[in-house]
């Protein structure tokens, strides 16, 4: 059984939504069109969204192209990591195993909770006045 020939996924953070297409290349990470340099200022991002090539050790063995829009720049950052490791399973399903062992597999399903009508938030009430 052979992989498609770039392997691509979806992954998901909150309100992020991110689509990850990997080549075999030398690893290079483009996301919206601009390096991961760019694109994420902090190095703690980077490392974030980088994750499961790290865990495998496949960060030279890919070239990714991701799309990544919604949410804020962590959300981001969780929803590629998502991704990236989707598809990589696509591309050698032996890989998911340690993948989701260590949790990369997993959508985080909290959301922002909705406001509720007749208060001012999801939780919070109006002042309560007895008089």
């Amino acid at each position: 059984m052979t992989a498609s020939p770039s392997p691509f996924a979806t992954g998901r953070r909150k309100t992020s939504v991110a689509r990850a297409r990997l080549t075999t290349g030398t690893g290079k990470i483009e996301i919206n069109g601009r390096v991961i340099e760019n694109y994420f200022p902090s190095e703690d991002l980077q490392n974030h969204a980088l994750q499961s090539l790290r865990a495998l050790n496949k960060q030279k063995d890919f070239d990714i192209e991701v799309l990544a829009h919604g949410g804020g720049l962590n959300s981001q950052a969780g929803a590629i990591r998502h991704a990236i490791s989707r598809a990589l399973i696509v591309a050698d399903p032996a890989q998911r195993a340690p993948l989701k062992k260590l949790g990369f597999l997993t959508r985080d399903p909290r959301m922002k909770e909705r406001k509720k009508p007749g208060q001012p938030g999801a939780r919070r009430r109006f002042q309560f006045s007895k008089r």
